[in-house]
């Protein structure tokens, strides 16, 4: 059975089209690459209420849960407190981290610093490997900062943690044909082989028209889809494959 996950983005900024989001690439990427599907993505405010709903409902439905924002020392950085609200339990300080920030900062510490401290009770730190602060896991939701440099050196953690089963396998076909032109013929290839993602992409400005991919955990099955199309479409519209 396939391993299945969820995204939850959390902050204003992403919202309001202050920052562009980069990190669900990264993550989907990963997830692709150890064979876990990838099925729902929520972005919502930094409200505590609203984080906690969100994370309820997708850790119930989903294998894994990964967070990104929230983490941090300012007013609006909630999540440690969403996710209690969502597991049901309380906020304490971590007396690991917190002489870990001591020795870290030193003279300059603050309540700021120290909040970094604070975890929902019960949950796990995961060390990351080289990156020198563990992630706090709450049962199967993993809680990751939004800073995209911090986001992508967690991902080896993520990878060790989750690890890999029958990665997902990808193939793509280049078409000078429009998306219209072959609408059809994609749709009854999809239904032909139900095992197989058939993904179509109209592209702009380019030596081609649309890329189809095709994405599954069967290379034979992938092998006989793309056959079915290169077989549908002449030979002088495929760019390249």
């Amino acid at each position: 059975m396939t391993r299945t996950a969820a995204a939850l983005l959390i902050g204003n900024e992403i919202l309001t089209g202050k920052i562009q989001e980069t990190n669900l690439a990264v993550l989907a990427k990963e997830l692709f690459r150890l064979g876990v599907e990838m099925r729902r993505v929520v972005i919502c405010q930094d409200k505590i209420d609203t984080i906690a709903t969100d994370l309820r409902e997708l850790s119930q439905n989903h294998d894994y849960v990964v967070t990104s924002g929230g983490v941090g020392p300012t007013h609006d950085d909630v999540t440690i407190k969403a996710v209690a609200q969502a597991f049901d339990t309380e906020v304490v300080r971590s007396e690991e981290l917190e002489c870990r920030i001591r020795e870290l900062v030193g003279d300059r510490l603050n309540d700021g610093h120290l909040r970094m401290a604070d975890v929902p009770k019960g949950a796990d730190m995961v060390e990351a490997g080289e990156f020198d602060w563990p992630t706090i896991r709450m049962r199967n939701v993993y809680v990751l900062p939004g800073l995209p440099g911090i986001f992508r050196a967690k991902i080896p953690m993520l990878r060790d943690n989750i690890g890999a089963t029958r990665p997902f396998l990808s193939k793509a076909v280049f078409t000078t044909l429009r998306e219209t032109d072959i609408a059809e013929l994609l749709s009854a290839i999809e239904d032909e082989h139900p095992e197989v993602d058939v993904g179509s992409y109209p592209v702009l400005n380019e030596k081609y028209r649309v890329r189809v991919t095709f994405d599954g955990k069967d290379g034979a099955a992938i092998d006989l889809a793309v056959a079915d199309l290169l077989a549908g479409i002449p030979e002088t519209e495929i760019l390249r494959r």
